[in-house]
């Protein structure tokens, strides 16, 4: 054969078997192993369980069992009853308020007495939630490893195994995150670091993965480690194949162009903020603050872009510019508008983000995002929040 065609055939038997490779990486980015769910799910029954082991391959459950030292998840007990009816493994997290050792022991203790309140079996993980900007993300690597092995420690005096949950981007920058231990966030537009985190437990690889029978979405994650199956493999795989391709496709949508690749485009804009935000001095979490811009402030734009998870725009200032983020990636609309009139809604004893949201025609990531915050963020009677 002609050294040319040969070549030629060889460079188009490579371009075909990347192209199915990527589409194969693509369509199996993730397995959809654990789920996590907290009130803001609202009440999960034992048949949507069901479903999501039968029919998308889920294996373990994680509940939110509490924050701080003054929170316990009301549905944390239903939440582990029916997960274990359905036959999952059911482990917990805590979401973490601490900046001293102190206070992590003192929420560790407060975690573990919730969760054994609500039922969590002994053996279980017991996983600390840590990444709150405005307590751990001002503290040191340090700091934050000290905090959270005082954490780990005290939470294994209640018999339960410990683990740390965080983001890809503060895994090993604000805190240390290896040797097998580690469950990390990172969606697969905004990834950075390791890829996929396959050193660590877990990684939680889309917050808005939609099963069958259950309203709203979910965070998954895929498993590495039998740590959250309590050291057992489990055999369950999903029937339903086509729906689990559905949720990666969904969630790798953003991937085709990386965060390195954004590039800034004019956006001449005035906006009223909504709720207060940082003003910082690059397009970035990790950039200093310039200072906090209350609710109510003017601000005018120039450029905007949508990089590291976050839509970015800026603001001209007399010396340089200032950055704010409005909202997240996947957020095509800005959470802040000129001159919008607004609804809002006043939080009672009780309410969560899905009732709050299910009450509004709402999903309740858009209503966090839209107020500025997540779904994990703590919600309090008497707070104001914008439903329309």
């Amino acid at each position: 054969m002609n050294k040319h065609k040969l070549k030629a055939l060889i460079l188009t038997v490579g371009a075909i078997f990347m192209a199915f490779l990527m589409v194969n990486v693509t369509s199996q980015a993730a397995r959809m192993d654990m789920v996590d769910v907290s009130n803001n799910n609202g009440y999960m029954s034992t048949a949507e369980y069901v479903s999501m082991r039968n029919e998308f391959g889920v294996k373990a459950l994680t509940v939110k069992i509490s924050e701080g030292t003054t929170f316990k998840d009301g549905y944390a007990a239903s939440n582990i009853a029916n997960g274990q009816a359905a036959g999952l493994y059911v482990n917990g997290y805590h979401f973490a308020h601490y900046k001293t050792k102190a206070q992590a022991i003192a929420e560790a203790d407060y975690a573990g007495q919730a969760a054994k309140a609500a039922g969590l079996p002994v053996g279980a993980v017991l996983a600390t939630d840590v990444e709150s900007a405005e307590e751990q993300g001002i503290l040191s690597q340090a700091t934050n490893d000290r905090n959270n092995a005082a954490f780990m420690k005290e939470i294994q005096k209640f018999g339960y195994r410990a683990d740390i949950y965080t983001s890809g981007s503060w895994a090993n920058n604000k805190m240390t995150i290896k040797g097998k231990i580690g469950w990390v966030a990172g969606y697969p537009y905004v990834m950075s670091g390791q890829k996929w985190y396959t050193n660590n437990n877990a990684w939680q690889w889309s917050g808005s993965a939609h099963f069958r029978i259950s309203y709203g979405g979910f965070d998954v994650s895929q498993l590495y480690t039998d740590y959250y199956t309590a050291g057992q493999k489990s055999t369950v795989k999903p029937t339903n194949k086509d729906a689990v391709k559905a949720n990666n496709q969904g969630a790798n949508k953003n991937t085709s162009k990386p965060s390195t690749s954004a590039k800034w485009v004019k956006e001449a804009k005035t906006y009223t903020l909504k709720t207060a935000v940082k003003l910082r001095t690059g397009a970035s979490t990790s950039s200093n603050a310039i200072t906090i811009l209350p609710a109510g402030t003017t601000v005018k734009t120039d450029q905007a872009i949508i990089q590291g998870g976050y839509r970015w725009v800026r603001q001209p200032r007399s010396h340089g510019y200032g950055y704010l983020a409005t909202g997240p990636a996947s957020n095509t609309l800005e959470y802040v508008k000129s001159g919008a009139t607004h609804t809002y809604y006043t939080v009672k004893s009780g309410d969560s983000w899905w009732a709050i949201a299910q009450r509004n025609g709402l999903n309740m990531t858009t209503l966090a995002s839209q107020n500025g915050k997540t779904i994990y963020t703590t919600i309090y009677p008497g707070q104001r929040l914008v439903v329309r």
